[in-house]
C-alpha cells in the first residue's frame, strides 16, 4: 500500500537499495485486493479459549448505539461477537440497516479491506453471512463450503483471515436442513455410494453423526456436532490456536435456523 512517509532527497553518497520486502508483504500485497494491484480476492479439541465471549442485551445496545454513530472496527473477539448477535437480532426481527454500502465505504473499502470476522459456512443460498448478521461491505470474511467441511483451501482461506488481516473472531456456522449433513446421514443409513466429491463431503461429516438419534433428530444433531467439531479442528491447528492463545482470537460454533433466522451460539 502506499506510505505517507515523505522520502528525504539524498546528494552523497548514494543511498543504500531499499529492502526487498518481506514474505508478509508480498502475501499482502497478492491477496489484500489493493486498488493498485487491480485485483480482488473473494474469500474466502477446542480450548476454553476457543469458547464464546459473553455478552448480554445491554452489550448488545451498546454496539448497536455505536454502529448507528459509525462505530469503529471491533478489535477484540467479544466486539465482534456482540456485533454480529446486533446484527442478527435486527435481521430476525426484519429492521435490518444494510449498513456500509455508503459511496465512501465503496471507495474506502477498494483501497483495503479490515473485516472484523470470518464466517465460515455452507454454500446454501438461504444463509448468506451478510444477510444473516446484517453487515455490509468490508465487514465480513466469508468462506463458503458445503456442510462447513474443511479442506486445504478452506483451510488457508481461514488462516489467511486470521494470521494476515488480524481478524479477531471466526465463526463457524452450521444450519438447520443442511442438505449435505442429510446426505451423508443418508448414506450413512444406507450404505449408498455418493457422486464423487460428494462423497467427499459426507466422508468429512460421518465422524459427527449421532448413531443414538432417528430420523430428523438424528440430522439436526448432526448439524451441531459438526459444527462443534469443525471449531475445534480450526482451533487445534498450530497457526490459530497460538494467536488463541495470545488473547487475540475466538473461534466459536454457532447454528442458523431457517424458521425464525435467529443464529445461536453451540457450547
Amino acid at each position: 500500500m502506499p506510505s505517507n512517509a515523505r522520502t528525504p532527497y539524498v546528494t552523497s553518497p548514494a543511498a543504500p537499495p531499499a529492502a526487498a520486502p518481506s514474505r508478509r508483504t508480498l502475501l499482502r500485497t497478492a491477496l489484500a485486493g489493493t486498488a493498485a494491484a487491480g485485483s480482488v480476492l473473494g474469500l474466502g479439541s477446542a480450548s476454553p479459549a476457543a469458547a464464546a465471549p459473553s455478552g448480554g442485551p445491554a452489550e448488545a445496545a451498546e454496539v448497536e448505539a455505536a454502529e448507528a454513530a459509525g462505530g469503529s472496527r471491533p478489535a477484540t473477539p467479544g466486539e465482534a461477537l456482540r456485533r454480529l448477535t446486533a446484527g442478527n437480532r435486527r435481521w430476525a426481527a426484519y429492521c435490518q440497516r444494510h449498513p456500509d454500502e455508503s459511496p465512501s465505504v465503496r471507495v474506502r473499502v477498494a483501497r483495503e479491506q479490515h473485516p472484523f470476522a470470518i464466517v465460515l459456512g455452507c454454500v446454501d443460498s438461504r444463509v448468506p453471512p451478510e444477510l444473516v448478521f446484517d453487515q455490509g461491505l468490508g465487514d465480513l470474511l466469508t468462506v463458503r463450503a458445503a456442510g462447513e467441511v474443511l479442506d486445504e483451501a478452506v483451510l488457508g482461506s481461514v488462516a489467511y483471515g486470521v494470521l494476515e488481516l488480524d481478524v479477531p473472531l471466526v465463526v463457524v456456522l452450521g444450519h438447520e436442513s443442511c442438505g449435505a449433513v442429510g446426505a451423508a446421514v443418508r448414506a450413512d443409513e444406507t450404505g449408498a455410494q455418493l457422486p464423487a466429491h460428494i462423497q467427499y463431503l459426507a466422508e468429512q461429516i460421518r465422524p459427527s453423526i449421532d448413531h443414538g438419534l432417528q430420523g430428523a433428530a438424528r440430522i439436526a444433531a448432526t448439524i451441531d456436532a459438526h459444527a462443534r467439531s469443525t471449531r475445534a479442528r480450526l482451533a487445534a491447528e498450530p497457526d490459530i490456536a497460538r494467536v488463541i492463545a495470545a488473547g487475540r482470537l475466538a473461534v466459536v460454533a454457532a447454528r442458523y435456523d431457517l424458521r425464525d433466522q435467529k443464529v445461536r451460539m453451540l457450547r
